[in-house]
């Protein structure tokens, strides 16, 4: 495996990139959400960082991460597949092929899952490489996320068709890849605790 060193500074990123980076705090869920889930009162507010809590009922609310998955997958000429976003956030950059892990799955099951459904691919193997946690805004709220690196090995290229909230594939030498052109930071720090 080439092994280079990949720098992310803030600075460098593109202007789209920077939407993901800065000024984010107006879509947090405690500048979002105004009305409490149990009572309906008005009265929830920011308890701290990690919740939010009714003055009226008392409950509390927590905000904590949600799990998801990001594959590196390498082609046997080893050149690593990239995914083009169908969809916002980041719609038409590239990302590393994974999703959410859902309720009651394990990471790995949720390797196999997203790879299937946006790639029609079949994993061999599965080796974790590390995480980074981001911050994903849809829907006019940030939904916070560790993202779980995954290095996967694939057999058989043969089925590889594109499907789910994925609009395109291509395969990139690890020489040639361009940050500015991946979605996330998250993304962007796996990729650096893989190469590195």
């Amino acid at each position: 495996m080439i092994k280079i060193k990949l720098r992310i500074e803030k600075d460098n990123l593109s202007h789209k990139d920077t939407k993901f980076t800065n000024n984010m705090t107006e879509f947090y869920p405690s500048k979002v959400w105004q009305y409490c889930p149990w009572c309906g009162s008005k009265s929830f507010r920011a308890g701290a960082e990690n919740y939010m809590q009714c003055d009226v009922c008392q409950k509390k609310f927590y905000i904590n991460a949600s799990a998801a998955v990001a594959c590196i997958i390498e082609n046997p000429q080893g050149e690593i597949l990239f995914t083009r976003r169908a969809f916002e956030p980041a719609k038409g950059m590239l990302d590393l092929p994974g999703g959410f892990v859902s309720l009651n799955e394990t990471a790995e099951d949720a390797v196999r899952r997203e790879i299937r459904e946006e790639l029609n691919l079949e994993i061999a193997s599965i080796q974790y490489i590390g995480s980074s946690p981001n911050q994903y805004l849809y829907g006019g709220v940030i939904y916070f996320t560790l993202d779980l690196g995954y290095k996967c090995l694939v057999s058989d290229f043969s089925n590889l068709q594109v499907a789910d909230d994925v609009d395109g594939y291509v395969f990139i030498s690890h020489k040639q890849i361009n940050l500015h052109e991946i979605c996330f930071p998250s993304i962007r720090k796996i990729l650096q605790l893989y190469l590195s």
